[in-house]
């Protein structure tokens, strides 16, 4: 469960170069929603994410993560409930490390366990299994860095990193972007897999419509830092990608 309360946040106030970025946002979603963000450049889209998770903090209002008030949670606690994917594969991992090492930090972090030198073999087993879902091969490639991967290898192995201990909220800010459209189409399957499996409430950005209504069970629109549309169920499924296309290039509010 996610839920903002008069959230908004300003940049650079005061100055000539102050922008409204996240704007008395008012939103919800009850557990196990998939959400998918559309919005234009600018819109408050990686705004309402930085926010969740503790880039900065909102000027005001209240964000409450599974009952949990984190407005004012340093980053890093956050961290430990929330998965995150970035649109470039080069983050969200130590591209330095080995894919072991990358899955036992995250692992470790979830689980709220301190670090320590030295991977058990049953847990190192238990990464075998999890890469072995991806249907990758990087089961066998442990010991492999994470730099040396392709970015479609990488963000899967990310995405594996963001869910292991399964998150309370899970945020995917174009992560198959970067990706070639063969590439893309796996990673979202596996993202779509391991979802629904897990019953993992959700928020994902995108700027492909179509993936936007195909995608999740509802969908909303930013526009100047608002909430401008919200629409799940038969309105949902009745809106084209025409129609929605339309909107994010117009700023319709509401479909008609």
């Amino acid at each position: 469960m996610l839920r903002f309360e008069n959230v908004s946040k300003t940049f650079h106030a005061g100055t000539p170069n102050e922008r409204i970025a996240l704007d008395d946002v008012n939103l919800f979603l009850p557990k196990g929603d998939f959400v998918t963000i559309v919005g234009g450049n600018g819109a408050g889209k990686t705004t309402l994410m930085n926010a969740v998770s503790g880039v900065f903090l909102a000027d005001s209002g209240r964000i409450v993560l599974d009952e949990q008030d984190i407005t004012f949670l340093p980053e890093y606690k956050r961290a430990r409930h929330i998965g995150r994917l970035f649109q470039d594969p080069m983050k969200g991992s130590a591209p330095n490390m080995t894919i072991l090492e990358n899955l036992t930090l995250a692992y470790r972090q979830a689980e709220g366990l301190r670090f320590r030198i030295g991977i058990g073999k049953a847990l190192t087993q238990f990464f075998r299994e999890k890469l072995a879902q991806l249907d990758l091969g990087l089961e066998n490639r442990l010991k492999t860095k994470m730099g040396l991967l392709s970015g479609g290898q990488r963000q899967a192995v990310t995405l594996m990193m963001a869910t292991l201990s399964t998150p309370k909220l899970l945020m995917l800010d174009e992560h198959t972007a970067a990706l070639d459209p063969a590439t893309a189409d796996k990673v979202l399957r596996l993202t779509q897999e391991i979802i629904q499996r897990d019953q993992i409430t959700t928020l994902m950005v995108t700027h492909d419509i179509p993936s936007a209504l195909a995608l999740g069970n509802r969908t909303i629109m930013l526009q100047n830092g608002k909430v401008v549309l919200d629409i799940t169920g038969e309105e949902r499924r009745a809106l084209t990608v025409e129609k929605l296309i339309a909107m994010f290039t117009t700023g319709v509010q509401q479909p008609q």
